[in-house]
């Protein structure tokens, strides 16, 4: 197909809202050819769903690009990595006699979620009461806090067990300080050394290292981004924010792989907007419409089950997305969800106490009262999942996707029609 003879060597796919963009599908597609898919930044709070023949798989810390028997899958460097939760879904791809043996490989760099960090971060949520950041309490906070504050565990310190078991203990000692932890160290030791080493050493590895020896060989390499644009530590809506970087520079520093060798950058950009915990949400429907969006897109959290608040395309964080991550191109996701609304509003934007903003307020109490400016357009009745061509779209969904790329300058060179992984538009 043409669209792949385009890409570069090193394509990036990331989200540009608040998560839960559709990553998974492109990158599924794209892993057809591209044989090394590596994740760089978050844990076991990302979800990627993806179905092929009608069989759905979702994967909380695998790369999408597993489902391919070929496919070399790496778990970067800027992974915090909850093991019990890996070695469950490599057991549930073993159902499907799937073998991820000398093809998957897991950082030594990469940080450990422990069971205990996920105590911690249900209690941190609760001590917080009405303001709540909403987190899927899987421990990714409390870990990236101990990996900034120097005593965090690495997957490389598994493979010397004097200083894992010293570090693991002064570890839930710091902790035992600050929260009412029911943990034993002794129980906690064994059950890593013992029971999951043997299973995880094949996996351990310079996953940095790897990469430059396939990037040197010519190999075609795919990075996958977790989470959303927004949901940056640093250029999210802060404090509703994951703990890592979901953007371009995170894909960098999670993986090892220098901004010079990156080719095209996509971003996942959903046909409408959600957003997952609490935080502003200028463009949020609370009616209806909104209900209606989340039902037939099936808006409920992969990890969490957890019912996705629903909204209008919002083209003011998309902007900053673009600049924050370089895009070379738009994947829109979920175009058929919005079939059978009379309108579809687009929000071009913010209007602040009279005053009009292109960009997004990094000042939350701003952006909490700024109002939504609407592009309203046509909507559109038809059933587009069988649709492969932009010429096969209806009038109004062709309209609607161009006035995106207008105004935001990009091309959207991939429209997803539906859930399965052929059904797609090729611009």
């Amino acid at each position: 197909m043409a669209y792949f003879d385009q890409l570069g060597q090193v394509v990036t796919v990331l989200g540009t809202q608040w998560g839960d963009e559709g990553k998974g599908k492109l990158t599924d597609i794209l892993a057809e050819k591209y044989n090394v898919i590596a994740r760089a930044t978050g844990g076991s709070n990302a979800g990627h769903t993806i179905k092929v023949d009608g069989q759905k798989y979702v994967f909380h810390l695998l790369p999408s690009g597993v489902l391919y028997p070929k496919n070399i899958c790496v778990i970067g460097n800027g992974c915090v990595i909850h093991f019990p939760t890996l070695l469950k879904e490599l057991e549930n791809l073993a159902k499907y006699n799937m073998n991820v043996t000398g093809r998957l490989f897991v950082s030594d760099q990469a940080h450990i979620v422990f069971d205990y960090h996920q105590e911690i971060d249900g209690q941190q949520e609760e001590q917080k009461g009405g303001a709540q950041v909403g987190t899927t309490k899987r421990g990714i906070g409390p870990a990236y806090t101990d990996k900034m504050s120097r005593i965090g565990i690495r997957v490389g310190d598994l493979l010397f067990p004097d200083r894992f078991t010293a570090k693991l203990k002064a570890n839930i000692a710091h902790h035992r300080r600050m929260y009412n932890l029911d943990v034993d160290f002794e129980t906690e030791a064994k059950f890593y050394l013992e029971e999951l080493l043997p299973q995880l050493k094949p996996f351990i590895t310079d996953t940095v290292g790897l990469l430059e020896t396939y990037y040197k060989e010519g190999r075609k390499i795919l990075l996958e981004g977790a989470n959303g644009t927004h949901l940056d530590i640093d250029h999210g809506t802060y404090p509703y924010v994951t703990s890592s970087s979901p953007t371009i520079g995170g894909i960098c520093t999670g993986t090892g792989i220098g901004a010079h060798y990156l080719n095209d950058i996509v971003g996942i950009v959903k046909a409408y907007t959600t957003r997952v915990g609490a935080g502003p949400f200028v463009t949020e429907l609370e009616d209806e419409t909104g209900e209606k969006i989340r039902e037939i897109g099936g808006e409920f959290g992969s990890t969490t089950g957890r019912p996705r608040r629903c909204g209008w395309l919002d083209l003011v964080i998309l902007r900053r997305t673009i600049w924050l991550n370089s895009l070379t191109e738009i994947n829109l996701t979920k175009l058929d969800v919005l079939s059978g609304l009379e309108n579809l509003n687009i929000a071009v934007a913010y209007d602040y106490r009279g005053t009009k903003l292109l960009e997004p307020p990094s000042d939350l109490d701003i952006l909490a009262e700024c109002k939504p400016v609407y592009k309203v357009m046509p909507g559109f009745s038809e059933d587009i999942t069988k649709c492969r061509t932009f010429e096969e779209l209806p009038e109004a969904a062709r309209n609607y996707v161009q006035f995106i790329q207008d105004e935001l300058g990009i091309p959207a060179k991939t429209i997803g029609v539906g859930q399965g992984r052929d059904e797609m538009v090729w611009v």
